[in-house]
């Protein structure tokens, strides 16, 4: 079985395994991070069984060297925003195993209290607030820009919050052009007003660059040198393993971006799909994993949410299944998945990477023409 986990989610997955029972035949996880495509390179003899996809985006360009899932799984696959990403022509290719929340924001409740301030419930009350901190002497942000998604998931969710028909647009079309829609410089200049403020970033764009997710995480909780992260809902147990107060947690979600407007909610996760030639094994363990209760033991230890399920959460995640469960909120799968290779790494990620070097802590005056690099650097990835 091939995983993109490491760290405390490569522990708890090892935990779900031993959770299941006594097992015919042994199972090896291959952890292979953000190269989990490459679990298709590999003739069909040498790849692994079960792949667990961080981008169900992926399936889509996949499904030739996967194997359908079994009949009794195939409705798992058929729900809400799972449908389009892991049905082609009738057969379903993969079932979600893991959702997660990318428009959770946690934060120090403590710095709030002190400065006089709380969680934002627009964008423009999210700018005000950053630089309310900044006056006190509080870097509001940090931020792990060593990890790309993490870039790409602000954009989304700007994006969706200003322009959701647009937003739906680019991940639906067969060939999507974002350097051609307004609505994505928009965008991208509303996100450039946040990162450009003096002072907001801790560490300043240096240090953004290389730090990945949990580095950020730890930077607001356990050094304490920022008063919130955006962050997944995976985020919880690195939050909870170094927060220096553990009653200093707090959470808010990400605030619409005009008022009457409704709040944007970008939704990832995890599925799992069987690789061309199954076996019975393989379709064996793809249904013990897929049994609402093989998973509690994540759910135990915390950063796992499960597609409809709202119970056996902490506080903070309960809400978070809560949103993603209610009608009429603005749902939308992470578009830089559903974007393939112009969403990843040589992509959307370059391009806000240089984005973030372009406008970060230098101010408003920066933000256009950095704008205007952005939108050309994406015109060259759309042709390339």
């Amino acid at each position: 079985m091939a995983v993109s986990w490491s760290g405390e989610e490569l522990r708890a997955f090892h935990k779900v395994l031993g959770g299941l029972g006594e097992l015919s035949y042994p199972v090896e996880v291959v952890p292979l991070g953000d190269d989990i495509s490459t679990a298709f390179d590999s003739p069909a003899a040498r790849r692994p069984d079960v792949v667990m996809l961080p981008q169900p985006g992926l399936v889509r360009d996949h499904w030739r060297e996967l194997a359908p899932m079994p009949d009794d799984l195939a409705p798992l696959g058929q729900a809400r925003l799972w449908r389009s990403l892991l049905v082609r022509q009738g057969t379903t290719y993969g079932v979600p195993f893991k959702t997660a929340h990318k428009s959770a924001v946690w934060y120090r409740p403590s710095v709030f209290r002190q400065v006089g301030v709380q969680p934002p419930q627009s964008w423009s009350d999210w700018l005000a607030l950053n630089r309310t901190l900044t006056q006190a002497g509080v870097t509001p942000l940090a931020l792990g820009a060593g990890d790309g998604w993490v870039l790409t998931d602000f954009l989304e969710n700007i994006l969706l919050g200003i322009a959701p028909s647009v937003y739906v647009g680019l991940a639906t079309a067969a060939h999507p052009h974002p350097s051609q829609q307004p609505q994505f410089a928009a965008a991208l200049r509303l996100l450039g007003t946040m990162w450009s403020a003096p002072g907001a970033l801790a560490g300043g764009v240096k240090e953004s660059l290389v730090q990945q997710f949990p580095d950020a995480l730890v930077e607001v909780f356990g050094h304490r040198r920022a008063a919130m992260v955006l962050a997944s809902d995976f985020a919880e147990p690195v939050v909870r393993s170094f927060a220096a107060d553990p009653g200093d947690i707090g959470l808010f979600t990400f605030p619409p971006m005009s008022a009457g407007a409704p709040a944007p909610v970008v939704v990832g996760g995890d599925v799992m799909v069987l690789t061309a030639p199954i076996s019975d094994n393989s379709r064996d363990l793809v249904r013990r994993l897929a049994t609402p209760a093989a998973v509690d033991p994540w759910i135990h230890e915390g950063g796992f949410l499960v597609d409809g399920r709202t119970s056996g959460y902490s506080p903070e995640l309960t809400r978070l299944a809560e949103q993603l469960t209610m009608p009429g909120e603005q749902l939308q799968f992470d578009l830089s998945d559903l974007l393939g290779p112009l969403g990843g790494i040589n992509g959307l990620w370059r391009v806000l990477t240089d984005f973030l070097i372009a406008v970060g802590g230098r101010g408003a005056d920066s933000v256009p023409d950095a704008v205007d690099a952005a939108m050309s650097a994406m015109r060259k990835v759309e042709t390339s």
